[in-house]
């Protein structure tokens, strides 16, 4: 397809114009009608074949994935453990997403691709103060059709953000016992998980990094449809209708 430049840059800017006035959700009027005018533009017919799903991404519109809290400041909100199928501890321990990145590299196979999304936070409750850190879902994609990709999660990596001192990490993360379950749905809820999805719980804190890990070895699988692709930004829908919109992140 060919596509006229002047057009594109003017769409695109028309996008992220309405995802600031609106804080970046992707559910508001314009904002959809700005996505729906860009993808009529989409220079990739098959996207999911295409080298530029390489690289460091940014998202960009706002992080209002499943299970989250609205702030009246605009921050999104969540618990450790809707970050992390519940498998870092305290599970409860509110978390304000700063910023989330997806680096997507081509693996040596030549047909999957990584699929890991890292998940910058800082920890909004006052019994521990201020801690910022990472999880990292770690997973694996390949081209399901020319448009959708089909994605897996293997395990996650929940470590200390670079400018978060050891000492108040370990403080707050190194106990990794869960706590014995409080009711039969709880214990039932728990095994099934266990049992679906193979899951191997973090055994501990590595003392020197302060990473955790946990392992899925049969992890769901889902689609992902990119609905546009070019140098600078991608756009795609998930299963249950989650639009997000990245920015390439160039690093020097």
């Amino acid at each position: 397809m060919v596509v006229d430049i002047r057009e594109s840059q003017s769409a695109k800017q028309a996008l992220r114009q309405a995802l600031a006035a609106c804080g970046g959700n992707t559910k508001d009027e314009a904002v959809i009608a700005a996505i729906e005018n860009l993808c009529r533009l989409n220079p990739k017919a098959a996207p999911t074949q295409s080298a530029l799903q390489d690289g460091k991404w940014l998202l960009i519109s706002a992080p209002n994935f499943p299970g989250g809290e609205k702030l009246p400041d605009g921050r999104f909100v969540y618990t450790l453990g809707r970050l992390a199928f519940n498998m870092f501890e305290p599970t409860k321990l509110k978390v304000n997403i700063n910023r989330v990145l997806q680096s997507v590299l081509l693996l040596e196979n030549g047909q999957q691709r990584t699929h890991d999304i890292d998940v910058e936070f800082t920890t909004i409750d006052e019994s521990v103060g201020q801690i910022k850190g990472i999880v990292r879902n770690l997973g694996i994609c390949q081209p399901f059709n020319a448009t959708e990709l089909q994605a897996n999660y293997t395990g996650g990596i929940l470590k200390p953000h670079p400018s978060t001192k050891m000492a108040d990490w370990q403080a707050v993360f190194r106990n990794q016992q869960k706590p014995s379950a409080t009711s039969w749905k709880e214990k039932l809820t728990s095994g099934l998980l266990k049992l679906m999805f193979g899951l191997v719980p973090a055994k501990g804190m590595n003392p020197e990094t302060g990473e955790i890990t946990f392992s899925m070895k049969r992890s769901p699988k889902g689609r992902l449809a990119i609905l546009y692709l070019d140098e600078e930004l991608r756009i795609t829908r998930g299963e249950k209708g989650t639009v997000l919109v990245c920015e390439r992140l160039n690093e020097s």
